[in-house]
């Protein structure tokens, strides 16, 4: 089922979420993927965020090899494609009705030898925590991820859980509602935070977090 209802070509800003495929460059490598706005709703098509997320990758501010890495509902997989195509080991997870549709679109885009290096993984925040090595990522990716209030605890639990004293969390963002900024709210109880990029054409702010343990050239 759909996580949004579905209406053809209901507001024409949507009209590219309809297409059945997307088309993008990044990491030396032409990246198509698959989009089914029918089906699987926001969970399976392409958000400006995850761009916004793949372009700040590309700037070099991150290190990407050799990285353990993981993204948290990744959709369509484009971050975690992109992340693995630059020298990751990602962990690509989403929840469970996107996972076969997410797969295709990872093996369709990346050569083998990166294949061997990235898992696609089902990942309900909050829940099964166990099957994830505790505090065992460089690396914490998620674009567009923030906004439904519903899911800030267990979300918050999960990066808990993910995330070491040395673990960068990369977070890509619209800020759309008050509810939005109230996780960035939240999530700075433990973690420092500071807004790191801002692509003014797309309205997308990227945000940087550690525990607040860490020091903050990390």
């Amino acid at each position: 089922m759909a996580l949004v209802p579905y209406v053809e070509n209901a507001v024409p800003i949507l009209s590219k979420f309809h297409n059945s495929s997307a088309q993008f460059r990044f990491a030396n490598h032409d990246i198509s993927l698959t989009q089914d706005w029918k089906s699987l709703g926001v969970a399976a098509v392409v958000w400006d965020a995850a761009v916004v997320m793949c372009m700040y990758l590309e700037m070099g501010k991150v290190e990407l090899k050799k990285t353990k890495a993981i993204e948290l509902g990744a959709g369509t997989g484009l971050v975690g494609i992109v992340a693995a195509l630059m020298g990751a080991e990602v962990t690509i997870t989403d929840r469970q009705p996107a996972l076969e549709f997410l797969a295709a679109n990872v093996k369709a885009n990346l050569p083998p030898d990166s294949q061997g290096s990235t898992l696609v993984s089902e990942l309900s925040w909050g829940e099964g925590l166990d099957r994830y090595p505790p505090a065992g990522f460089d690396l914490v990716l998620g674009a567009d991820i923030i906004y439904l209030e519903d899911t800030f605890v267990p979300l918050l639990q999960t990066l808990e859980h993910l995330c070491s004293d040395s673990t960068v969390v990369l977070l890509a963002c619209k800020i759309r509602y008050k509810r939005d900024t109230n996780f960035l709210s939240m999530l700075k109880k433990t973690f420092a935070v500071e807004e790191v990029h801002y692509d003014k054409q797309r309205d997308i702010h990227v945000y940087k977090a550690w525990k607040l343990s860490q020091r903050k050239d990390l």
